[in-house]
């Protein structure tokens, strides 16, 4: 079966001898080096790297896709970082909101019985505190007891958490006491430390970030990982972000899901950079199930790309598209994302997934499968 899949993944394209020798380490499931990581981006063509995707895929997954009925709230856009990427805060649109609790408690009344996931990010706001938001989760899970509560991105972790006085561990105790279920994967970016704070260096350190999620899933609290990509990064540096990733999932193992996170160029100060194209980004997600041998999943976040893109990544390693997600999400449709009403219902994605030519599969947040 191995030499099968090392005909098929040859059968396109003649490959060189180098890249030859990753595909025979990927196909026999053994670890990419970082230098053939970075090779695989500058000189791996793109039906080779769907191809070599497919491969892990299929062993991770078969033809499953994942799919969620989830909805986001995004509490404020009041924000104490200034990230140069960014069209979401205060700083660039000049116009402030803020939620009450009472506000955020009306919009969970208002989800339909069935929603599994409740998603909650956004800014980071300089006068609320984390006993602020621990009062939001009680209040959420008294009002939704089943409701599964993904919350806070390790940035909004950061600040509340240091705000606080507590350390790390102190306060994500206390939010998973209040009913914290998962974090997000937001706020990654990228870990370079030079790029970093070149586009966001107000915002939380890689190390910041990196010691939240792991010190999340020694309590038991599993998240996700993000890379934003497409901007001033280089090969090198994603590898490097990958990288990272994939050692601290090697000692915990509480990464559920990588997601890529496209770069988009509208109403922020890096509009002068230009997007890249389709091919990039199919090229990241396949890199991405490459390269993250031990994340059991890969998402693409369909309102970041589109959903007729999303669809082509599931020939590029990817099986999981998010959720239904009901409109509830402005952060990418500020950035310049096609999809400006980002919304499906369960049937839609359940057919998007179908003319792929996979099998979709409602998920709960810990990708155990609905009956």
């Amino acid at each position: 079966m191995q030499e099968e899949q090392i005909r098929t993944v040859f059968d396109l394209i003649n490959v060189p001898v180098a890249l030859s020798d990753i595909a025979r380490k990927v196909v026999h499931g053994e670890r990419v080096t970082p230098s053939e990581g970075i090779m695989l981006f500058e000189q791996g063509e793109l039906g080779f790297l769907g191809k070599l995707a497919d491969v892990v895929r299929q062993r991770k997954n078969g033809d499953e896709v994942f799919y969620i009925r989830n909805f986001h709230i995004e509490p404020t856009n009041i924000c104490v970082n200034k990230c140069k990427f960014c069209s979401y805060s205060h700083h660039f649109s000049k116009t402030k909101w803020e939620l009450t609790v009472d506000e955020i408690l009306e919009k969970v009344k208002a989800e339909a019985d069935n929603v599994m996931e409740l998603h909650i990010t956004g800014a980071v706001h300089p006068d609320r505190d984390i006993y602020y938001y621990g009062e939001l989760l009680v209040r959420i899970k008294a009002e939704r007891p089943g409701l599964h509560v993904k919350a806070y991105s390790a940035v909004e972790l950061d600040y509340m958490i240091k705000k606080s006085g507590m350390n790390v561990r102190e306060g994500l105790g206390y939010l998973k006491s209040c009913g914290l279920d998962s974090i997000p994967g937001g706020g990654a970016e990228i870990f370079d430390e030079t790029i970093r704070q070149e586009i966001c260096g107000m915002k939380s350190t890689s190390a910041d970030w990196l010691k939240i999620h792991e010190t999340a899933h020694e309590l038991d609290i599993p998240s996700n990982a993000t890379m934003l990509y497409g901007h001033k990064e280089n090969y090198a540096q994603r590898i490097d972000h990958l990288e990272r990733l994939r050692e601290l999932q090697d000692r915990t193992m509480g990464f559920n899901a990588f997601i890529p996170l496209k770069f988009r160029n509208i109403n922020n100060e890096m509009s002068g950079i230009p997007e890249v194209s389709v091919t990039e980004d199919m090229k990241m997600y396949a890199v991405a199930r490459i390269y993250l041998d031990n994340f059991p999943h890969l998402k693409a976040y369909w309102p970041a790309v589109g959903r007729k893109f999303a669809q082509v990544s599931l020939s590029f390693g990817v099986d999981d598209l998010d959720g239904t997600i009901n409109d509830s999400t402005r952060i990418y449709s500020l950035a310049g994302a096609e999809d400006q009403n980002p919304a499906m219902t369960a049937m839609q994605m359940i057919a998007l997934i179908r003319e792929a030519k996979r099998i979709p599969v409602e998920r709960d947040s810990f990708y155990q499968k609905c009956v």
